[in-house]
């Protein structure tokens, strides 16, 4: 049978700057069934998923809801709703958690506080084992079914703190996952990389196999990040931190003389100066160009075929000078 998930992964497609951006997570508990919308189309009642959409809205905050793996009878009598908060921004990574009785309570958080990483000591601190959250909608995209929900469940039966979720965005990197709090995102994973990447997770680092990037950041700023750290061997998960992001545009042409340089060619693809700094102080100015010029191959199963927009990272640059000047790409 043919997928996106087949496709990707025939096309070599590169994993790098695809994660979901968000600086913070609202994971609410829901059992049974999910909808393509799982907001609006699960037993959350949909009135306060569209609040909660709302709310969210502009904030850095993104909403998803879990359920621990397993089979999920169309049942509507769960009495306690388990609810995460998660900060990944680096430095300042946390988790917090309460248990409900009525979803409803989270409408009532500050999401502009929460986006900025400000929990104003909401809830209970969580000291548990790295979270790991596969996604698992296959009414998103049946991928996330076939090969997310085995993912799940075998990291469930191994003791690995696990929840499926509803959507994070990439079905064709299927099973795709992040691990919290550091909000590092993989795809195309296995058991036994989910169980490395959750070791690395509890002594403060990442791997960089298979690894989508942090959602603290945009596409550019996370294929940034993964190239550097591939360049001078940091696996340190907060000794790299994006600091800044310029938008650059390329200039016009000689026959577009009468058209400001400041503004975007027609039809021109964005680059961007993302500068990354570390712990120690260094900093690196990253080019980071959106190319479409990948093989064709639908975003996901159903969907036209295209060529996916990619992150390709054409330079680094250091205070002394290029440190690195092979393009390196990465899809989104």
């Amino acid at each position: 049978m043919s997928t996106c998930a087949t496709a990707s992964r025939e096309s070599a497609e590169s994993l790098a700057g695809t994660a979901a951006p968000a600086r913070t997570w609202l994971l609410i508990e829901q059992t049974g069934p999910w909808g393509a919308h799982a907001l609006t189309e699960s037993h959350l009642d949909p009135d306060v998923g569209r609040a909660l959409e709302a709310a969210a809205e502009g904030t850095g905050v993104r909403v998803a809801l879990i359920r621990r793996p397993g089979r999920h009878a169309d049942c509507h009598g769960t009495s306690r709703q388990r609810m995460f908060l998660a900060h990944t921004a680096p430095g300042h990574s946390w988790i917090r958690t309460t248990t409900v009785t009525d979803p409803r309570a989270a409408l009532g958080l500050d999401f502009t506080a929460l986006g900025t990483g400000d929990h104003h000591g909401l809830w209970e601190p969580y000291i548990g084992e790295p979270l790991v959250l596969v996604c698992t909608n296959g009414k998103r995209d049946r991928c996330c079914a076939l090969l997310g929900r085995p993912l799940a469940a075998e990291l469930a039966a191994s003791g690995s703190e696990v929840w499926e979720v509803t959507h994070i965005g990439g079905h064709r990197f299927s099973p795709t996952l992040f691990v919290l709090p550091y909000g590092y995102a993989y795809g195309r994973a296995s058991a036994p990389l989910v169980k490395e990447a959750v070791e690395a997770a509890r002594d403060g680092r990442i791997i960089g196999d298979h690894c989508r990037g942090r959602s603290a950041w945009d596409r550019s700023g996370q294929a940034a990040d993964l190239a550097l750290r591939g360049l001078i061997g940091e696996d340190r998960a907060d000794a790299l931190d994006v600091v800044r992001t310029d938008t650059v545009w390329p200039e016009p042409k000689p026959a577009d003389s009468r058209t400001p340089s400041s503004q975007a060619v027609a039809g021109a693809s964005p680059a961007w100066v993302v500068t990354v700094a570390h712990s120690d102080g260094r900093t690196w100015r990253v080019t980071v160009e959106q190319r479409a010029d990948g093989a064709a191959a639908p975003a996901s199963c159903g969907a036209p075929l295209g060529p996916p927009a990619r992150m390709a990272v054409v330079s680094v640059t250091a205070a002394t000078g290029v440190l690195h000047g092979t393009p390196r790409a990465a899809s989104s």
